[in-house]
Parts: structure tokens; C-alpha cells; sequence
């Protein structure tokens, strides 16, 4: 069983699955599906949480976590982006729905995060580059997009609560209620554990959002219960805590250290210590000094620049049919 004291940081359901010993496949509560696709050289992960023992055993809610890993995401493609992009599409259609039993959906597409801090911005620009049509709803009249096989598309970027002294919860309930969709989009950066899935990794969930929480910066979720509207979450890891980091260098640090015959014994005395104990002992060298830093890859401008638009263009193939 899972050392629930022994906590990284992380927003991926992937990664806390990666947690457990084995495959993942064989913790109570949650189901496994794995496969690839040779094509668009892309990795899907399902984890679905079942009951209230999964969602505890993983410190998630109950619901759908499909994961995207496609490591080619981080270059420069514009034709594997747009393939990412038309099979990100259809993830979203069938995650949808499943999650709204209606033909003519009226969407509201929501962009977390501080579009200020380059990290934090993925959500903001996804929002910049959708074409939005409910207002062509009330310039034309009701019924105008359906007969045009147009989606109902509207957004917004709330902000956050620095600039604007408001839970984002706060905002999106008035929105809410003077447009009534039927299903929120909202998308947002991500923390991970794991540095090589920074901007290579896409995360669909059908159990809404918790802006902050992989960061520790836990602020009101969004979700169905707390809306009234069923929520989509899409997520983007773009920031890593140094920590993990570190954690992921143990190995290595230790080969090193007992190379040496005068670190030799703070290298056994290392390797003798559990993972929760190694974990513990770099958080306290390096918070004190530093706090808790996160990293985020040097070239994230361009990568947030292109996924925010592969990401906006996925939505795109999941409504505009």
C-alpha cells in the first residue's frame, strides 16, 4: 500500500498510478487501461477512480483521468502538432459525451491561470485563440449556430485572485447563471513529478479542476457539485518542484558519493534511507534556503505558444464537426 505520508507534489492521476508498486492496475477502486498509437506516436493512460477507496487511495476524486504522452510535443511540428491536435479532438468528443446527453451543447470555455507569468499561461492563451459564437446567437437569434452546425462557444479568462480579489469559483458562478451552458471547458497548467512530461503531457478529466493544488496553492475546486454544470478539465504540466527533482537524481548522487572514499559513508548512509526518508531530507536542505521552488523548462515561451495552440485547436475538432 501507498506510504500516504510520502507525498510529491503532482496534478497527473498518471503519475500518482506510477506511485504504487506494479503496474497500478491492482489498486482497489480504480481500473487501468493503457494503449498507443503508433501513427501519431502518442501514449494513452486511462485511470478511472471508481468508489471512495480508489479516490482515497489515490487523493483523487472519483471519475475519467485519460492521459496524452507525446514527447514530440516539445519540437517545433506543426503537422505532428495538428495530428496531436485532431486526436485530442476526439478524446474530448467522447469524454463530452459522457458527460452531457444533448445533442446542442452550449459550451463555456474557462482559461485558468495568470497570463502575466509565462508558466501560468496556458490557459489565458487557449481562450485567445478559440473561435467564440454565442454572441452570434444574440445578434442573429436563437437557433442561429444549430442550423449552421455551429457549436454555442463562449469564454472567459477570470484571472486570479491577486489581480482581482475574487475565487475564481466566485466568478464563473455569476457567468453561469446569466449564460447558462451546459458543460464548462476549463484549461490550466499543471505541476508535475516528473520533468520529462513538462509540456509533453495532456491531461482530460471529467471530474472538474483544482486550480493551484499541484503547487500546494489550494484554492475553491471546480466541479460539477460546485457549479451546477458538469466541468472538462484540460491540463498541461508546465512546472516541476525542485524537490522532485532532486529526489529523481538520488541514484545517481549516490553511485557518485561512494566513488569518492571521502563521502563514502554519506553515500551508504543514503542508500540505507527509504524513499519517504530521502524525500524528507532534501526537503529540508533545500526549503529553508530556497523554499519551494518550481522549475519550468527555459524554452517555455514558445512551448506554451505552441501548445496553447494545438490545445485550442483540439477543442476546435471536438465542436466545430
Amino acid at each position: 500500500m501507498k506510504n500516504t505520508t510520502f507525498e510529491i507534489r503532482t496534478d497527473l492521476a498518471l503519475e500518482e498510478k506510477e506511485s504504487y508498486p506494479g503496474d497500478g492496475g491492482e489498486i482497489r477502486g480504480v481500473s487501468l487501461r493503457e494503449w498507443e498509437d503508433s501513427q501519431c506516436q502518442v501514449r494513452f493512460t486511462e485511470v478511472k477512480i471508481l468508489d471512495s477507496q480508489g479516490a482515497e487511495a489515490m487523493g483523487k476524486p472519483q471519475g475519467t483521468y485519460l492521459t496524452l504522452e507525446a514527447d514530440r510535443l516539445s519540437q517545433e511540428d506543426e503537422d505532428y502538432h495538428g495530428d496531436i491536435a485532431r486526436e485530442l479532438g476526439i478524446q474530448i468528443r467522447s469524454l463530452m459525451a459522457r458527460m452531457v446527453d444533448k445533442e446542442d451543447v452550449s459550451i463555456l470555455a474557462v482559461g485558468l491561470g495568470n497570463h502575466m507569468v509565462t508558466p501560468d499561461a496556458l490557459g489565458p492563451k487557449v481562450v485567445e485563440h478559440l473561435q467564440m459564437t454565442r454572441h452570434l446567437e444574440q445578434q442573429y437569434g436563437e437557433g442561429f449556430c444549430r442550423k449552421r452546425k455551429l457549436p454555442v462557444l463562449s469564454g472567459i479568462v477570470p484571472g486570479v485572485m491577486a489581480q482581482t480579489g475574487m475565487e475564481t469559483a466566485e466568478i464563473l458562478k455569476g457567468v453561469i447563471r446569466q449564460t447558462r451552458p451546459d458543460v464548462v471547458v476549463a484549461v490550466d497548467a499543471l505541476a508535475a513529478r516528473s520533468i520529462r512530461r513538462l509540456g509533453t503531457t495532456i491531461q482530460l478529466t471529467d471530474t472538474g479542476i483544482h486550480p493551484g493544488s499541484g503547487v500546494g496553492n489550494h484554492r475553491n475546486s471546480l466541479t460539477k457539485e460546485s457549479l451546477g454544470v458538469p466541468v472538462l478539465a484540460i491540463g498541461v504540466p508546465t512546472v516541476v518542484g525542485t524537490a522532485a527533482i532532486v529526489y529523481d537524481t538520488v541514484d545517481t548522487m549516490i553511485q557518485t558519493l561512494n566513488r569518492h572514499v571521502s563521502t563514502r559513508g554519506m553515500g551508504n548512509m543514503m542508500e540505507s534511507m527509504t524513499a519517504e526518508e530521502q524525500y524528507a531530507l532534501i526537503c529540508e536542505l533545500l526549503e529553508p534556503e530556497f523554499g519551494s521552488l518550481y522549475v519550468t523548462p527555459p524554452d517555455i515561451d514558445e512551448r506554451i505558444g505552441r501548445l496553447s495552440f494545438t490545445v485550442s485547436e483540439g477543442i476546435h475538432e471536438a465542436l466545430y464537426q
